[in-house]
């Protein structure tokens, strides 16, 4: 299923494949100047914010992360091996994204490209300015 057919074809919630598909295709256009850090990135879409990871992060609200980047090396937050041990994955949390979708109404092959953009960026360290100029350069095919 392409973009096109994925956000045109909702008459009931976007499945975790759909999800898939869809953050593939954003994946696969992203600004350069992140491609470039992501280059053995694995993308994952999963239900839903696990036990383990709420409690390491401490949420006090699973629902309000809908994207954790995931670095192969990271032991726990901000400690790191010298080698990683997997690789870095992109996980999207379905039910997160489609709460945040519903709430805010907008486009969700945007939002989805949007937090996954400043995630991505954040982790590289570029600047909440390159972060909004990546977010808001029009890709053809995808806004």
């Amino acid at each position: 299923m392409d973009t096109r057919q994925i956000i045109m074809n909702f008459t009931v919630s976007p499945s975790l494949e759909d999800l898939r598909v869809l953050a593939d295709s954003i994946f696969e256009d992203m600004p350069e100047e992140l491609l470039e850090f992501c280059e053995d990135l694995q993308v994952l879409v999963e239900e839903f914010v696990d036990e383990a990871t709420e409690i390491e992060l401490e949420l006090d609200d699973p629902y309000d992360l809908p994207v954790l980047y995931r670095n192969g090396k990271e032991i726990s937050p901000g400690v790191e091996r010298k080698s990683a041990e997997t690789e870095d994955i992109l996980i999207l949390y379905r039910r997160s994204m489609l709460d945040m979708w519903c709430g805010t109404g907008d486009d969700l092959t945007k939002l989805m490209r949007q937090v996954m953009i400043e995630e991505i960026g954040r982790q590289f360290g570029f600047s909440e300015q390159e972060i909004k100029d990546m977010t808001n350069r029009h890709y053809q095919g995808l806004l």
